[in-house]
């Protein structure tokens, strides 16, 4: 084995966490090294919402076209998947490579493979000793794996994105928003679609109200759900998958031609031996403390979906990322504030939330007021033809303040923007009100959605 090779700083990951973190080490001259197991650039520009946002754009093409065929609309656009690929390969294919010319660039030295670390501040990699004043851990998640009969059969996001075609018949295995994106984007380009829960309704993160009301939708478009199940097996048939499961106590099953694991995401770290490093951990992740660093190891930092403290949104990751890189340049000088973040189900309508939940909010103030309803017969939602279209609002009733907001539009995930602001600034009803919105945009519902009803 060649002689120990030694950083000033290691990052392991090359995603937006890592590369944030390895880009202000490097550019307040520390030596630095970084690995990924991978292609480089992480999973949101290569395998993740980038360019899951590029097909869905044609799926919600069509969805639009569903509900205004008759109304002008006399068929509906014939979309050529292979097409659509193509489209999506041109934004994902040179990221590897452009990443790696970057890093090259900030002087960066990279290495492909995932480290295994020795001791507590040594790692193995490319069978190469490296060591380093400060390593960060930055590999984000991978599927959760079903420990099933037949789990070899089960087809992940990844693949979803590289489907060459559309299946006829797909099965879902856990709804969380990875599987209901999915599913809706399958069941708009004519797929039948069946999604299999574990618990009782999809979507747990999410306002219940506005999540049953995107469950009856997305069974009028055809999506079967099959609630309280447990998947027991997978089994290849001559042209079919056939997935076993338990309701009831009864064994049921279903047969179709692909299946996919949606049951969630669990933090990427039993490649790295955490143990050899004393890196302590735990189902959420590394767990860190406020500067991110380790509760166990000063020499380790974690950030991005890896990190105990994150959300696996990717403007989170950046943020500690550069949080991270502050820290490692000036021990504690930057402490992780959770910011308000909003997210977004890309589901047909979408879902969106930010700020606290009805349950949160009830916990940490004393009285909250509700506005919540359904705005199915508003002037936006009809235009459109669109039978969805609610919402719930959270205000602390003792200062009038706007404290959660949660919106089911096909707007949602840009309307919910102005709520962030919103809460972000501590703006109260009467402040929100006194704002201005173009007309007749979704934005300017919002402040309808504030109204008093008696």
């Amino acid at each position: 084995m060649e002689e120990t090779k030694h950083y000033d700083v290691f990052v392991i990951g090359t995603g937006i966490a890592g590369q944030t973190a390895a880009e202000v080490c490097v550019k307040n001259n520390l030596k630095v090294g970084i690995a990924d197991n991978r292609a480089f650039g992480g999973t949101c520009a290569i395998r993740g919402c980038d360019p899951k946002k590029i097909l869905l754009q044609f799926t919600e093409l069509i969805h639009k076209s569903q509900l205004l065929i008759g109304d002008g609309v006399s068929k509906l656009p014939k979309i050529k998947w292979k097409e659509v690929q193509k489209f999506k390969s041109s934004f994902t294919d040179a990221i590897p490579l452009s990443t790696e010319k970057k890093l090259s660039n900030l002087g960066i030295e990279y290495y492909h493979q995932s480290p295994i670390f020795q001791n507590d501040n040594q790692v193995l990699v490319e069978g190469k000793l490296i060591s380093a004043n400060t390593f960060v851990i930055a590999t984000g998640m991978i599927p959760r794996p079903l420990k099933i009969t037949g789990n070899e059969f089960l087809g992940i996001s990844d693949d979803i994105l590289n489907l060459k075609k559309l299946p006829k018949t797909v099965t879902f295995i856990g709804s969380g928003y990875v599987g209901m994106e999915f599913a809706c984007m399958m069941a708009t380009m004519g797929s039948k679609v069946t999604m299999i829960e574990h618990g009782s309704k999809p979507l747990k993160q999410f306002d219940a109200f506005l999540v049953d009301k995107l469950v009856t939708h997305l069974e009028t478009m055809g999506i079967r759900f099959i609630f309280n199940a447990e998947v027991t097996s997978v089994e290849k048939l001559k042209k079919n998958l056939k997935v076993n499961y338990l309701l009831d106590g009864k064994e049921k099953s279903i047969k179709s031609s692909k299946v996919f694991n949606t049951a969630g995401r669990v933090p990427s770290i039993e490649l790295l031996e955490l143990e050899k490093a004393h890196v302590k951990f735990d189902k959420s992740g590394v767990l860190v403390d406020d500067f991110l660093q380790s509760v166990s190891n000063p020499h380790i930092y974690a950030c991005g979906d890896v990190s105990s403290k994150s959300l696996p949104l990717t403007p989170l990751s950046g943020l500690q990322g550069y949080v991270v890189g502050n820290n490692i340049l000036k021990a504690n000088s930057k402490k992780f504030d959770v910011p308000c973040i909003p997210s977004t189900v890309f589901t047909n309508p979408k879902l969106s939330s930010v700020g606290y939940s009805e349950e949160e909010a009830q916990k940490r103030f004393k009285n909250i007021k509700i506005y919540q309803g359904d705005a199915s017969a508003w002037y936006n939602a009809k235009k459109e033809n669109n039978p969805v279209y609610a919402y719930k609002i959270l205000v602390n009733e003792r200062t009038n303040v706007i404290v959660g907001a949660h919106l089911l539009s096909s707007e949602a995930n840009e309307t919910i923007n102005v709520f962030s602001m919103a809460i972000q600034q501590k703006m109260t009803v009467l402040q929100f009100k006194k704002q201005m919105f173009t007309y007749p945009s979704y934005s300017s519902d919002l402040k309808s959605m504030l109204k008093d009803t008696d």
